[in-house]
Formats: C-alpha cells, structure tokens, sequence
C-alpha cells in the first residue's frame, strides 16, 4: 500500500551516504532533490548516469525529482523557466522516475488573488510540456507560493483539470501558513487529485516542524484516508528537524531516523 521514500539530501550531501543511510532504515527509495551540493537541475547527463547506476547497484529507484520547477517569482521570465523544466523532464526519463514535483510561483503576501489568472497561464504551459513525455507533475503546497492553502491548491488542480497534473500533500506546509487542521480543511478539496504525500508535521503555535503525530498537522488522518482509498502511495520523509531553508532542510541520519519511526509508529495504529 505505502512506498516510504526521502530526500536524501536531508542525511548529507554525498550520494553514497544518502542511499545507504536510507537502506538501513529499510528505504529503497529515493526523492532527489540535490547532491554534492549540487541541485537537481544542474546535473549533467554524466551525473544523472553516475547516480542511476548507484541506484541499481543498490537495487533502489527514484519515486520522483524535487525540481525547484515554478519555485521562482511570478515575474520571472516563462520561457527560461519552461526550459529548466524540459531538462528536468530529461533528468527524470534519465533516472526512471515518471513524477516530478513542481511549485506554483512566489507571490507577495496579500497579493496571490491578483497574480491568479498569470499563475494558471504559467502552469498551464508546465502542463503542456509535460503533455509530450511520461511524466505526471506534481504541485507541492509550499508556503509562499500561490498554492499555499488548501483552496487555491484546488483552484490550480481542477481549473487546469489535467491527468498530468496532480497534488503532493504536505500536512507541514499547510500548517506553517496557518491552515490549523490540514485533513479537515484540506483533504475534502483535494483528496482526489493528491496521489503523492510528503511526510512531516509543524506546531501551529510556532510553525516548528517535528516528527510525524507530534504536530497539528493531522498527519494520521492523512495517512488512514490514503489507505482507505486502497491504492499505492509514495510517503516521502522530509523531516527539517534540524534546518528548514527555502530550497532545502537538513535532519542528518540520527533524526532523520527518528522521522522515519515515527511514521512507521503512526502506520501500526491505522485501522
């Protein structure tokens, strides 16, 4: 039913670390987002081979690319950004994942209903590109960006109303933009377009992210509404339980260990 995956990057910058600190935590699955330092985007077709090969060493695969795609001001130029994401697109065909994660540009606070006609033109074009390959995008609420909560979320997935669009569910994320019951508020507008899930929590109070369950994100729900459904899920663990930075977080193993048992201990308790 469930597919535990994790950004890696999270554990240390080197390849070889990521993956086997994820292998012993019993993951097989990767979510790259960076390496060497490096972010996904910038790799070379050189490193996109040295990493597959890695991988199957391992006998591991990528669930998706965390491309920083429409992780960008909304006044930012279109065209070199589509061209960023044609690359990505590559990177994932390269890497044999078929999702990419992607964003729906930074707004200004208070201004994400004047910019929703340019944010639905922009992705509608990320939906074109994507429409001559394999690969499904998936938007992540992020706070900033105009999907930041649950309503404008829906607003993107069923306006565009795309088999190429669908939606990551991030029960951290909508509680650090004030959305104090993420399931509540949250699943009944976008359960039927959510087919990945990005596993971590936050305190409403402080915006604090901590392991899955310690927080009000609601994330048990998220998981028992996820099972019902009856279908294979990716949860991809991205703790920030000791950095949260704006293109990445860090956890290191020891905590990012603690991440992955807490989500295991919310699993046994699912009816």
């Amino acid at each position: 039913m469930f597919v535990l995956s994790g950004f890696g990057d999270e554990i240390s910058a080197e390849l070889d670390l990521q993956l086997d600190a994820l292998l012993r935590m019993g993951i097989n699955h990767l979510e790259l987002r960076g390496v060497w330092g490096k972010n996904v985007l910038d790799f070379s077709d050189d490193e996109v081979g040295t990493i597959r090969a890695a991988l199957t060493r391992r006998g591991m695969s990528v669930s998706a690319v965390g491309s920083p795609i429409g992780k960008v001001p909304i006044d930012a130029p279109l065209e070199p950004h589509l061209d960023d994401l044609r690359r990505i697109l590559e990177i994932a065909h390269g890497l044999g994942t078929s999702f990419v994660r992607v964003f729906s540009f930074y707004v200004r606070p208070g201004e994400a209903d004047q910019h929703r006609n340019e944010v639905l033109r922009r992705m509608e074009a990320m939906v074109r590109v994507a429409e001559g390959s394999d690969v499904m995008l998936l938007h992540e609420n992020e706070k900033d960006i105009y999907g930041d909560t649950p309503e404008r979320c829906a607003d993107i997935l069923r306006t565009l109303d795309s088999p190429r669009l669908r939606g990551i569910f991030d029960p951290a994320n909508f509680v650090q933009v004030g959305v104090g019951a993420p399931f509540d508020l949250g699943w009944p507008l976008l359960g039927d377009y959510v087919v990945y899930a990005h596993i971590k929590d936050a305190l409403l109070e402080s915006g604090r992210v901590v392991p899955a369950g310690q927080g009000d994100g609601q994330v048990k729900k998220v998981l028992q509404a996820l099972k019902d459904r009856g279908e294979p899920c990716f949860l991809s663990l991205e703790p920030h339980l000791v950095f949260a930075g704006a293109s990445q977080g860090f956890s290191g193993e020891d905590m990012f260990r603690q991440a992955v048992d807490a989500l295991r201990g919310l699993l046994t308790e699912l009816k």
